[in-house]
């Protein structure tokens, strides 16, 4: 066995090795607010790996709604939801929320995270009354980490959960399970999906989802964090850029990207499944509720898109016009119509080095590699936001044709 200096030997070894495969995550500190152009080292960069799709993170309305929360509500609450930790603001916030994503109610957490590690637990754990059933989740391979370690702990928790994941995407393949998997075996099926993959920026194809969910009656479960604000002619998500808005069972998300940028998360869904998950899902029960500042901000952060379309628009103008000119340059991109554009260079020290060369460029941006993405297929992912100007976007464009040429990647 290890002895307390053995393990951290061996953690120091390992972290050596991370280091010699070019693989290391380094953290760059930002000098002040989150914007298009962010200070780092006391140089203004082009920031494109920020989730701050609509630039709202240093809205003027955004700060001061968050300054009213503090002022009129205080710094925190000090306690969880039923104990003494809600606020008219909460529930004012989950209306909100659900109204806007197409929902009857919603219920906050403190991240999307723990939101999707709530649901499958705390729906799933309960029997029903049914003394003897098992229940099916069937998930997209490429799903965000959460939802995969949700249904993990489900799992551990129930004991009568199965997992069966789908080729990304394959609605042909998911709709053969479901038709071989009877409600004889099953007690509940449940499909879950992310809205938009946050690696590739690929939307899940949520009209035939839904269609397939009702003509199996299935529950349809969708992490919409990286569209939510971002996607459809007012930014209410996938469901509303493929014409099926209000439509989902269930949809979680995240005030930590688009709206906002601060933290917090929730679940969105009929009524009495919100209601039963207030008493049932445990990281809702036993963490500390969303402070006032983050729920007023929030507040406001829909009260800014159901009023202004400009943010919407200006993010899909910029989107494409970023896809378009970075194919210009050359570069291999994955297609889409999202601002996550990931740029695809295969191998992680590449993706490695062009990132840290192009932020000596004035552009702040990240690779992907193993195991967040397939072994060959690193990658540089681009984020763009409403917060771009044309100036910026183009300052960032020169850099990658200066960088890009330097390592051979484009001629």
């Amino acid at each position: 066995m290890f002895t307390r200096d053995d393990l951290y030997q061996a953690i120091t070894q390992e972290i050596d090795k991370i280091k010699e495969s070019k693989t290391f995550k380094y953290e760059v500190p930002i000098e002040g607010e989150q914007g298009g152009v962010v200070k780092v080292d006391g140089r203004d960069v082009i920031m494109l790996a920020s989730n701050n799709y609509l630039g709202l993170s240093n809205h003027p309305k955004i700060k001061e709604a968050a300054a009213r929360g503090l002022k009129e509500y205080g710094y925190g609450l000090a306690s969880v939801r039923f104990i003494c930790g809600t606020q008219k603001i909460h529930f004012e916030l989950e209306q909100k929320i659900a109204a806007f994503v197409g929902c009857e109610d919603a219920i906050l957490h403190s991240s999307c995270f723990a939101a999707n590690e709530a649901f499958f637990a705390g729906l799933l754990a309960n029997d029903f009354g049914h003394k003897s059933y098992r229940d099916v989740i069937y998930s997209d391979q490429l799903n965000h980490a959460s939802i995969i370690d949700g249904i993990r702990l489900c799992r551990i928790i129930t004991k009568t959960t199965d997992s069966k994941p789908y080729p990304h995407g394959d609605v042909e393949k998911l709709g053969e399970w479901l038709q071989a998997d009877s409600a004889e075996d099953y007690r509940i099926r449940i499909i879950a999906t992310d809205g938009v993959f946050s690696m590739e920026g690929d939307l899940a194809p949520l009209d035939k989802l839904v269609a397939l969910a009702r003509r199996h009656h299935a529950l349809l479960f969708v992490d919409d964090s990286h569209a939510t604000g971002v996607l459809g002619e007012t930014g209410r998500g996938t469901a509303e850029a493929l014409g099926v808005h209000g439509q989902v069972d269930v949809i979680t998300g995240t005030f930590g990207k688009a709206l906002g940028g601060a933290s917090g998360g929730f679940i969105a869904g009929r009524k009495e499944l919100i209601t039963f998950l207030r008493q049932k899902s445990r990281p809702y029960t036993f963490s500390n509720t969303l402070p006032p500042p983050v729920v007023m901000a929030s507040i406001e952060a829909l009260n800014l898109l159901e009023t202004d379309r400009s943010f919407v628009d200006r993010l899909h103008e910029n989107t494409a016009y970023f896809r378009r000119e970075i194919k210009n340059l050359g570069y291999t991109i994955i297609e889409g119509r999202h601002p996550i554009v990931p740029i695809m260079l295969g191998e992680a020290p590449l993706a490695m080095d062009m990132s840290m060369e192009l932020l000596k460029e004035g552009v702040y941006i990240k690779g992907l590699w193993y195991p967040v993405v397939p072994k060959g297929e690193a990658r540089l992912r681009a984020q763009i936001s409403a917060a771009h100007t044309r100036d910026q976007l183009d300052r960032a464009l020169e850099a990658f044709r200066r960088v890009g040429k330097r390592f051979g990647v484009i001629s």
